[in-house]
């Protein structure tokens, strides 16, 4: 698809699965608490939690109990710890041509701010973005109409595109307040996989696209 940028373009952007696999951030974040628990002999024991995830058991209850930990103790490490994750690949290419046209670029995400923040650093984007909303920082999560508004706000603009994952939610504010929404397909690895059996023609979005690739600025 192609996208005209120019100085009164904004392109927004979802966070999780949409900049990069939040899946990642999970095994990231298991890691972190293997090693934490058990760190001369913390490869197991990470697969034995991954093992657990995806047969859907919970994993921090059944750590708290073979470990004698505390739950909130095995949450904090979760949503606290400093991720290892990486962008797409192209998406550096496309923040890049959005900024050569003097297009502003945005991020609208759902989360806790220090946990969002910390993934947003750890990809290395922090110098291309031109405003971020976080729910817990805005006291609003998607499809509210505040999230987008406050880009509005922030970010004046003639035409505005969110591109994002989730067909549950994603695209019913963007397309109430006249954005072109686009979805990023899912690769097999999101977290929120199911979300297209709640999708509907309020929540559909303008275009889809397979990965960065399919997005050419002009």
């Amino acid at each position: 698809m192609d996208i005209k940028v120019d100085t009164h373009t904004v392109v927004v952007f979802d966070l999780d699965d949409t900049l990069y696999n939040e899946l990642d951030f999970l095994k990231s974040a298991y890691r972190s608490i293997a090693k934490f628990l058990d760190l001369d002999n913390w490869k197991p024991l990470y697969s034995k939690m991954f093992s657990l995830y995806r047969c859907k058991i919970n994993v921090f209850k059944t750590l708290a109990e073979s470990h004698n930990i505390e739950l909130s103790v095995l949450v904090d490490l979760y949503r606290n710890h400093q991720p290892e994750i990486e962008l797409f690949e192209g998406v550096l290419d496309i923040f890049e041509a959005i900024k050569s046209k003097g297009g502003n670029i945005a991020i609208i995400t759902d989360g806790r701010s220090k946990t969002q923040r910390a993934k947003l650093k750890s990809l290395g984007i922090l110098n291309y973005l031109d405003f971020i909303v976080i729910s817990e920082e805005i006291g609003t999560e998607k499809p509210d109409l505040a999230n987008f508004k406050a880009i509005e706000q922030a970010l004046s603009g003639v035409q505005y595109y969110y591109i994002a994952d989730n067909l549950k939610k994603d695209f019913i504010a963007p397309n109430t307040l006249g954005w072109k929404s686009v979805a990023l397909i899912d690769n097999g690895k999101n977290i929120h996989f199911e979300s297209h059996k709640f999708s509907n023609v309020e929540c559909a979005p303008n275009d889809y696209i397979l990965d960065f690739k399919d997005i050419k600025i002009l």
